[in-house]
């Protein structure tokens, strides 16, 4: 992270989620810690293995009173078709227009692949980054231990 610092404050956004409304990532400062999952794109198969771990592992952070949202430049049409297939009962939020400007701001944006890269941040309650992880295409062997990792972390 160039801009971003550990510690620093993270990045304030407002994007919608797959039902069509607004989530902003300020309006959980005082209450709740925020753990912000970019993935590239809906329906492939990576993503799938991703956003199903975090459903299935989503008590351990709902118990640590942290949000989940996960983040990619799908349209917001196509994420409630991805939420409804695979039963993600969690925010899916849309960075489709300004194509990718949420991802910018956090870094992650890939400008070859129009997508961001797949990342993890958690923002405490003050709304700081306290944690962070970016990794390539992680293979299904790896997501467990990502989620792990992103659980522990909140």
């Amino acid at each position: 992270m160039s801009g971003l610092e550990l510690g620093g404050p993270a990045p304030d956004f407002t994007l919608r989620d797959q039902f069509g409304a607004d989530v902003t990532l300020s309006s959980f400062r005082g209450s709740k810690a925020v753990a912000v999952l970019f993935y590239p794109f809906a329906f492939s198969g990576v993503c799938t293995g991703e956003m199903a771990g975090v459903r299935d592992r989503l008590a351990e952070f709902l118990t640590f009173d942290t949000e989940v949202l996960a983040v990619s430049c799908d349209p917001m049409f196509a994420l409630r078709a991805f939420a409804d297939s695979d039963g993600l009962n969690f925010p899916l939020l849309s960075d489709f227009w300004p194509h990718g400007d949420v991802a910018r701001a956090y870094e992650v944006f890939d400008e070859e692949r129009g997508c961001p890269r797949r990342s993890s941040y958690v923002i405490d309650k003050q709304g700081d980054l306290r944690w962070a992880v970016h990794n390539a295409m992680p293979e299904g062997r790896d997501l467990d231990e990502h989620l792990r990792q992103l659980a522990a972390a909140v």
